[in-house]
Formats: C-alpha cells, structure tokens, sequence
C-alpha cells in the first residue's frame, strides 16, 4: 500500500531536509515505522526544493507558497496525485476546502485520512466547510476516540463512525540508568517530579506549584524541576515561591533546555506532572513514559487515553488544587516500579511509532 503524506501549511525559517526531520521526529518516526511494510512518501513544505530519502520515507521537499495552500492548492494536489497513492493522510482538520479540492482531483478510489493536531470544532463558516468536507474523508485520526466524538456532538462531522484513535506523535526517547541520569542533570529528592512545557493559563503552572509547595510541607525531600520555554506565568510563580521561602527549594525552576537533553531529566525523575486543561495528545508525557516516568496529569480525554485510564498514572481534576494534592499523596501510596512497569508496557503496546504505524495500517486496510 502507498502513503502519501502531507499538509497544507509552508514553514520558510528551516533551509535543509535534516534539520527539518530533526524537528519533526517525533512524528517521523511513525512514517518510517509504517515505512517497513508499505510505500511512504511524504511532502514536506519548507525553504528547501528537492527529494530526500530517510529511515525508508521518500521526502519530497516543495515550496509552494503559503497563499496559494490557503486558498487554491492546485499544484499542490496535482502533486500529491502524481504519486499515485493508495491512502493519502492530511495533517490537521483546519484544512477542508483544501481537502474538498483535493477528493476532485484524486477521484473517489483514494482513501483521504486526515490526523487531529490538537485543533478544536471550528464554528461559522469554517464549521460550514467542515461539515461538507466530512462527506469525501474516509476516516479521522484523533489521539482520543473521544475527542473525535465532541467533534460529532458539536456537528463538524456527521457521525462517530470515521473516527479512529491513533496518537499524532511518539517518543524518540528510552531508558537509561537512573543514576547516569543523574549524574548529568544533577537532580536530588526524592521523590522526584518533572515538569515539561509552557508556563502558560492552560498548561495551569501555578495550581501545580501550589498544590505542590503544600504536598512538600509533609514531604520535605520531594522536588518538583520544572522545565519550560515559554515564561507566562513565571512571574507568578516566583511570587508564590516567594511567599513562601522555607519551602521554595522544593520547586527548581530549570528553565529551557535543548530536547534531545530531556533523554536524562526523563529518566532523572519518578514522575511527570502535568496541571493542562486541554491537549491533543501530550508530547511530553508521552516522551516521559518512554522513559518509565509515572504520569500525574489531570483528567482529560487525551490524557485518559494516555494513561489507559490512568492503569498506568493518577488522574486528577483540571484546575483543583485539592485534587493535585490528593493525587501528590497517592503517589507515596502506590508501587512505583508496578506502576513504571505499566508505563513502559503501554507506551510499547499503544504509543510507540511501531505501535501508531500498525494502527494507521490496520485503518486503511478497513476502509
């Protein structure tokens, strides 16, 4: 079977094909493990012209401008036909009228999968377009099944049953020795908690903190670090470390760091907290849980899925300070390694490329 990947969006700040698959490699990794057993190309849309090929993908490198994929993506489409595919997979529910003119160039034999990247149900005229678009889209991809059925209950798609559930990214991360781990990162206490992501009002930082300077007051060799690159809510969050000096050396604020470095903070820590009211999916607790991390994330729908349920983690309702706090204590309760075994096992089973790659497969072949 032939793949063809592709989005409608141009990103003109990367100039050369490896710097870009070094980017994107959380998601590369399931193209190339799809790659094994069928044909994979995929158009990648960058300040770059040429053909690249890598871990068994066939990169076709275009500049297209950005004006013509928003409005009238002809040259695109014809493209994307010229390769003859078997399935095409579209990247992000943002894009119906291009997909529209995309079923009128490849004619009804060619399955359209288009793959959820976090987007929510558009309302007005797009909600409009996506509603028509749904009629020549063979299947979804979501991160959650349920997160595609709120797209059927708010009236973008017509019924639940397109919908299948496929993680839009993976880990290239795996575990280490704890105590090399440690060694370069330099971390102490125990237990050990790590933060990764934005210090922004959805990602909930400062309930985190809260919740945590309180969880500290028993147990006083806990230390949350907290890595993030962007710094909202930094300001607040030093206040209320601030406010509470005896306690504040339980909270590390680390700050940015180069991705292929948190290898060693994943696998430096017990746990990873997420405080998020809203994901797609959850990049980083999937990377976290690669590395054996026991996730402590609030309970929304792609994180549910992430966790199997929280089989494999403690769930805790968004935005609750209390909950967090009743989730921290949990986490003293519980068997960790029996827990950090469970993770291992299903990000092996569900959320490794070669797990999403069999998944993408076993739906193309249904349709």
């Amino acid at each position: 079977m032939r793949f063809v990947f592709a989005s409608y969006v141009y990103t003109p700040n990367f100039h050369e094909p490896d710097a870009w698959l070094k980017r994107i490699n959380a998601y590369a990794g399931i193209q190339e493990a799809l790659s094994r057993t069928n044909e994979v190309v995929s158009i990648e849309q960058i300040d770059y012209e040429g053909r690249h090929f890598s871990g068994g993908v066939d990169y076709h490198f275009k500049r297209y401008p950005a004006a013509a994929l928003r409005y009238y993506p002809r040259k695109l489409n014809q493209f994307i036909k010229s390769l003859q595919p078997d399935v095409v997979v579209i990247q992000s529910l943002h894009f119906p009228l291009q997909v529209m003119l995309l079923r009128l160039v490849l004619g009804k034999r060619v399955k359209i999968m288009v793959q959820n990247h976090a987007e929510q149900p558009a309302t007005g005229l797009k909600k409009q377009l996506q509603k028509l678009a749904d009629r020549h889209i063979n299947a979804y991809l979501f991160a959650s099944y349920a997160m595609g059925v709120e797209w059927v209950a708010a009236g973008n798609l017509a019924s639940a049953a397109k919908i299948h559930e496929a993680m839009e990214v993976s880990s290239v991360f795996y575990p280490v020795n704890g105590e090399i781990a440690k060694h370069k990162t330099g971390i102490t206490g125990n237990p050990v908690f790590l933060w990764v992501g934005r210090l922004n009002a959805n990602k909930d930082p400062v309930n985190v903190v809260k919740a945590f300077l309180k969880f500290s007051q028993q147990e006083p060799n806990g230390r949350l670090y907290m890595i993030y690159h962007t710094d909202e809510l930094l300001h607040a969050i030093q206040a209320l470390l601030a406010s509470t000096p005896q306690l504040s050396h339980s909270v590390v604020l680390v700050g940015k760091f180069p991705h292929h470095e948190l290898l060693y903070w994943f696998n430096s820590a017990d746990f990873i907290i997420s405080g998020s009211h809203y994901e797609g999916s959850g990049a980083s607790v999937c990377e976290a849980m690669s590395c054996g991390c026991v996730p402590v994330v609030t309970d929304i729908l792609s994180f549910r899925m992430i966790t199997n349920n929280g089989d494999c983690g403690i769930l805790y309702t968004p935005g609750n300070e209390e909950a967090l706090l009743q989730a921290l204590h949990k986490t003293r309760q519980i068997d960790l390694w029996d827990k950090r075994k469970r993770s291992l096992e299903y990000f092996k089973t569900t959320l490794s490329f070669e797990a999403i790659a069999r998944q993408i497969e076993r739906i193309a072949h249904s349709l």
